[in-house]
């Protein structure tokens, strides 16, 4: 029977940067990029600082692999609507902090940002979204020294509450962790096991349950909040709707009304009965005279 497990992201601030627990987290990355990862060491990032503001809503890890590569995993609760220049700004700012001063440029590390997001980016329907840099030719040449997307930053996205919870492949098996902190029996993705064991909400001591629980609150509390924006949002788009609609209707009632009135001052009507019978004003009467005058 499978159990309830440490959310993904407190893991990866709190658990996972042990380097007795690095194998869920290289078992996640092996899955995703389809290759054996192994770390070699977590680095200093963004996500090793406490920043009262973001320390719940954003979380972020950098580690180094047996490849010399540079695999930023962050992951985002909230709405954030630049998030994809974020995306790009953290990817440009490891790969320079990682050249050292006289180093060439050709020993830059080749960096793979992992971005695993819990709202809605962007109108794709998909939830796991791959981004390289590739050039094209506009004179039918082409690179032949080397793959240059090799060289330049690679992009994982994963739309956590895209996932239908349907795993049909071990991938899909962590995207139905990371989306429920549930590892099922039936699960054989590499690290999801070790996961299961490591990531047991029962092993926590004192005051990391009481850290852990404080972070499921705030959670709830910002779910609720973009709960009640979303609601918000629809009920003004809704009112917008309603508006423009009756301003429509009413612009083709005025159009009706000129187009009787006009007949009305061809037969010889008087204005006060024309008035009456279209709502026009008297103004507004005299004005369509001047016009057919």
């Amino acid at each position: 029977m499978s159990k309830r497990l440490i959310r993904f992201d407190w893991a990866v601030k709190k658990l996972l940067r042990n380097k007795a627990n690095f194998v869920v987290l290289e078992g996640f990355l092996s899955e995703l990029l389809f290759e054996d990862i192994k770390i070699q060491k977590i680095l200093e990032s963004e996500g090793n600082q406490e920043i009262e503001q973001d320390k719940y809503n954003r979380v972020d890890i950098l580690v180094q692999n047996a490849n010399n590569e540079l695999v930023i995993v962050e992951i985002q609760n909230t709405y954030e609507i630049d998030y994809f220049h974020r995306m790009a700004y953290g990817a440009s700012k490891a790969l320079t902090e990682n050249l050292s001063l006289g180093q060439s440029y050709s020993e830059i590390k080749k960096v793979i940002s992992v971005n695993i997001v819990y709202f809605d980016l962007g109108q794709g329907k998909d939830y796991v979204y791959k981004g390289t840099t590739n050039f094209q030719s506009l004179r039918e040449e082409t690179f032949t020294k080397q793959n240059i997307s090799d060289i330049f930053p690679e992009y994982y996205i994963i739309k956590v509450n895209q996932f239908n919870d349907i795993a049909k492949d071990t991938l899909d098996e962590w995207v139905y962790f990371l989306k429920n902190s549930e590892v099922k029996d039936s699960f054989k993705a590499k690290g999801l096991a070790e996961a299961k064991e490591v990531l047991d909400v029962m092993r926590l001591n004192q005051e990391q349950t009481y850290g852990y629980n404080r972070y499921l609150d705030y959670l709830h509390v910002k779910a609720s909040e973009a709960l009640s924006l979303k609601i918000q949002q629809e009920e003004l788009m809704e009112k917008k709707v309603a508006e423009a609609k009756e301003k429509i209707r009413k612009d083709e009632n005025f159009k009706r009304s000129v187009e009787i009135a006009k007949k009305m001052i061809l037969a010889g009507s008087k204005d006060d009965f024309i008035s009456q019978m279209t709502d026009l004003t008297i103004d507004q009467i005299k004005a369509l005279r001047n016009e057919k005058d």
